[in-house]
């Protein structure tokens, strides 16, 4: 059975929304860390920090992106938008999905990576084990 994280910007969050372009933004800008972080340890820290290929399917580019696993270790996270109404108050997240076919790699990288999205936006992280972590200011 799948599994589900949510990215959710609420009150305090940096931003107000994200969409796909801007997700994938924030994947390239975690990619290039790691490929400093390895500079400085004298080390291709980059294909074992981001170890995926960006891939969308054609036609559905504008609702969902996935990343592809670029070892045995790794299948995929999907990556999704969308907002939430109740009453007056819009909430938008992200959503990333471990499909069935995920590996345990996949599962770490993805924890990881929502960890990276959450505490950069200050937002609230529901993880794939229905834990919530709040990154985002509260009172």
């Amino acid at each position: 059975m799948s599994q589900s994280a949510y990215i959710k910007f609420v009150e305090g969050s940096t931003v107000e929304r994200l969409n796909l372009g801007e997700v994938k933004e924030q994947l390239q800008r975690y990619r290039e860390q790691t490929a400093l972080t390895g500079q400085q340890l004298s080390w291709d820290y980059t294909e074992a920090a981001f170890p995926y290929t960006i891939e969308s399917k054609q036609g559905e580019e504008h609702l969902w992106f996935y990343l592809k696993g670029t070892s045995p270790q790794y299948n995929y996270i999907l990556f999704g938008v969308g907002s939430n109404s109740d009453g007056e108050k819009e909430t938008s997240y992200v959503q990333v999905v471990l499909p069935d076919s995920a590996t345990h790699g996949d599962k770490a990288k993805g924890n990881e990576l929502c960890k990276y999205f959450a505490k950069r936006m200050k937002a609230e992280l529901t993880m794939f084990n229905g834990r919530t972590i709040y990154y985002n200011p509260r009172k």
